[in-house]
């Protein structure tokens, strides 16, 4: 009994939780896309593009004050 837990207990909430974390890692892997494919010639330096959609244009846009 680990924890204190009967087994069934303690093996469904195991199960539980390994497919709460399977379900969760697929749907981050679906939303994010990943490119899974591997390059014969791998890239040279400043050529592989790892940067984040839209984040340059948020960091490089003036703030203003609203004062």
């Amino acid at each position: 009994m680990p924890a204190g837990v009967p087994w069934p207990t303690y093996l469904k909430m195991f199960t539980a939780s390994l497919l709460a974390m399977f379900a969760g890692s697929q749907v981050v892997h679906r939303y994010y896309l990943p490119d899974l494919t591997i390059p014969e010639i791998p890239p040279k330096p400043g050529e592989l593009k790892t940067e984040l959609l839209g984040l340059k244009e948020r960091q490089h846009k003036p703030q203003t004050s609203q004062e």
